[in-house]
């Protein structure tokens, strides 16, 4: 199974389409499951990120009611003990299945094939379609790819189907593409844009000057405006069925009131009007890639300026969910069941742009917008699910309280080396905000809840300050572990392309992974498996955990762990050797995990993203609630998953490695 290729999901997409056309029959896997009656039922609100401090500061200052009346009528609120490392893909993934990353195999958003010591996405891959045939200069695909979501063990939801529970679980992290069922799922984080990446927004300006150098994330178009009119193309997917690949494309217009701050937008059959600082609705669009047949995406337009400069923003373009060109749900037909009901909504795994406030593009008052347009989206679905259920379970995913803490951390921290007073007293409730929104969310599950409904709220790991960056793969360097082709290049390079693997013991990919050159492993290792290589963990271990930061003192590393201590299960083999733990203030730097290797070990975070949880597991616990009691302070986020089963009677399985907590 090859890595995530976004161009076998657009041919999967067609051929999926011909066989339709063709009168294939509905694959018993898309059927609804039969309505079943459960006496016990329950609902599960996953708020990303939410911080238990946080929780109990505004808890305690009225800030947050329906928490405190979840905590205070008889109920739990404890700390939550997160993944190891307390990543959202492994946190999540542990949920799902009840068991740690050596059980399900996710151990970071990204992995890497010692075979190529090249990055891998750790959580969904495919293989291409076997057979093809040319017809003039398209190559058509008479097969489709193989889809799969690399995460092992089974989800709580498949067990509960056999069981006869119904269950609808809504944007659940690390569930792209869906994993077969019979439930209603739709997936959540790690879910691309049509691009097949994280997200990547169009900016279109005349100004381009006054964008960051650095546009990971965004493509910057310089524009023209002549005659009142900027003529652009929207870049789309590459079209695979050509033999000599090229990209797809969209031509626009844009039209400009001589007089007024008001723009008319023409693209395909839209035509739309934006005053400056208007945002527009979602727009479906097609990119053609064969004469008959394109692929449909979906773009909101931000009128950022018209004068006088020109500046506009497209966001990235999401997969339709009227007509998903990947599969993002089970059935096939919820996708489009809510959009249906609520037209296009996001369905990029990461809807909140961060990477256009990175990039200059937008200020935090825009992002904040924007953000809060995914948070009215969800709401909205979130009343539409809640006024329908009656039996089983419903499981509801909210991503804005993660991702406003990220980007927003630097508003509530002095210590951030960009902390900025002005900017702080006018979005330092910003976080608050979101959290109220999900309080306000809970408070209607409340209602909901009869006597025979256990009501949860958790999440998958606590926020730190992100204050100091940790190059991983320069300290093994300035260490002895690690070795370049020609050190007047450092930091010239990524992908490890000046590393001399020969003379190099270890390396890191991914925000926490360390891993050892093993001989017989790696594509040229050099530290043998065994007692050598044990020891060499164990140095490297030590080394780290003494280290301390110049500038402050403090240890950057508050522990590392050894993999085959802290997992179990048949993927431990995979793991990265060690697995660094880093102290609160301190991340790995943005240029690590990437393979390329900064001049100094250690400096400051400038960015915007100031906030983080890839530290030790202990410094970024997540939170507990429920209104029944359970058996124990310290659980486990794993436990959480017997815990489901126990509410509905059902035995936990063997390979499940957490335990239920519920008393």
């Amino acid at each position: 199974m090859s890595p995530l290729n976004r161009r076998d999901f657009l041919k999967m997409g067609l051929a999926t389409g011909a066989a339709a056309a063709l009168g294939a029959g509905p694959d018993l896997a898309t059927r609804v499951l039969g309505q079943v009656s459960t006496q016990k039922k329950l609902i599960i609100l996953g708020f990303d990120g939410m911080d238990p401090h946080l929780v109990n500061v505004w808890m305690n200052q009225g800030e947050l009611p329906a928490l405190a009346r979840l905590h205070r009528n008889g109920g739990a609120f404890v700390p939550l003990q997160t993944g190891n490392p307390p990543q959202s893909p492994v946190a999540w993934s542990n949920f799902t299945t009840g068991m740690d990353p050596g059980g399900h195999g996710i151990f970071d958003f990204m992995h890497r094939d010692p075979r190529t010591y090249m990055p891998e996405f750790s959580a969904a891959g495919t293989q291409g379609a076997s057979r093809t045939f040319g017809l003039g200069k398209y190559q058509i695909p008479l097969s489709s790819p193989e889809m799969a979501n690399l995460r092992k063990g089974r989800a709580f939801w498949q067990i509960l189907e056999d069981h006869d529970v119904p269950a609808t679980v809504f944007k659940m992290p690390s569930n792209f593409p869906p994993v077969p069922s019979k439930q209603r799922t739709l997936s959540g984080m790690n879910t691309p844009d049509l691009y097949g990446n994280y997200g990547e927004c169009n900016y279109y300006t005349t100004a381009p000057t006054q964008l960051s150098q650095d546009m990971g994330g965004a493509r910057a178009h310089e524009v023209y405006v002549i005659g009142n009119q900027v003529e652009a193309r929207l870049p789309g997917p590459e079209n695979s069925f050509l033999k000599e690949r090229e990209d797809t494309f969209i031509d626009f217009r844009v039209y400009l009131d001589p007089e007024h701050k008001v723009a008319k937008i023409r693209i395909q059959d839209h035509e739309f009007i934006l005053r400056q600082g208007e945002w527009s609705d979602w727009k479906q669009i097609s990119f053609p890639l064969i004469p008959t047949q394109g692929i449909s995406g979906i773009v909101k337009f931000y009128m950022q300026e018209i004068r006088p400069e020109f500046k506009l923003y497209v966001s990235p373009i999401n997969i339709d969910p009227g007509d998903p060109a990947m599969p993002i749900s089970t059935p096939d037909s919820y996708s489009r069941e809510l959009e249906k009901k609520f037209g296009p909504f996001y369905t990029k795994g990461l809807p909140a742009d961060f990477k256009a406030l990175d990039n200059n593009i937008f200020d935090d008052e825009e992002y904040i917008i924007q953000d809060q347009q995914v948070m009215e989206e969800r709401k909205a679905m979130f009343d539409y699910e809640l006024e329908r259920f009656d039996s089983g379970l419903l499981f509801y995913y909210v991503s804005s309280t993660d991702q406003r803490q990220h980007i927003l951390w630097r508003h509530i921290d002095e210590q951030n080396p960009v902390y900025d007073p002005g900017l702080a007293s006018r979005f330092r409730n910003s976080i608050k905000d979101v959290y109220q929104d999900a309080d306000r969310m809970l408070d209607k599950a409340l209602q909901k809840a009869d006597r025979d409904t256990v009501v949860m709220v958790l999440s998958d790991h606590g926020f730190s300050p992100f204050r100091r960056t940790f190059s991983l793969n320069t300290w093994l360097l300035e260490n002895g572990y690690h070795s370049l082709i020609d050190p007047r290049r450092q930091g010239e390079e990524m992908l490890f392309l000046n590393t001399d693997w020969p003379q190099t013991k270890a390396y890191n990919y991914g925000l926490n992974g360390l891993y050892i050159n093993q001989r017989g492993r790696e594509a040229e290792g050099t530290v043998n498996p065994g007692p050598e290589k044990d020891n060499l963990i164990h140095e490297i271990i030590q080394k780290l955990e003494a280290m301390k930061d110049p500038k402050t003192g403090d240890r950057p590393v508050l522990k590392a762990y050894a993999s085959k201590d802290i997992y179990h299960g048949p993927c431990v083999d995979q793991a990265p050797d060690i697995v660094v733990g880093f102290n609160r203030g301190y991340r790995i730097s943005w240029e690590s995990p990437s393979g390329r290797l900064l001049p100094e070990v250690i400096g400051d975070n400038t960015a915007k993203w100031s906030g983080d949880h890839c530290m030790a597991p202990d410094v970024v616990p997540g939170v507990f609630l429920a209104n029944r009691p359970i058996n124990t302070k310290t659980p486990r986020f794993h436990d959480i998953t017997p815990s489901i089963l126990q509410v509905f009677g059902i035995e936990t399985p063997q390979d499940m490695t957490g335990i239920s907590i519920l008393k």
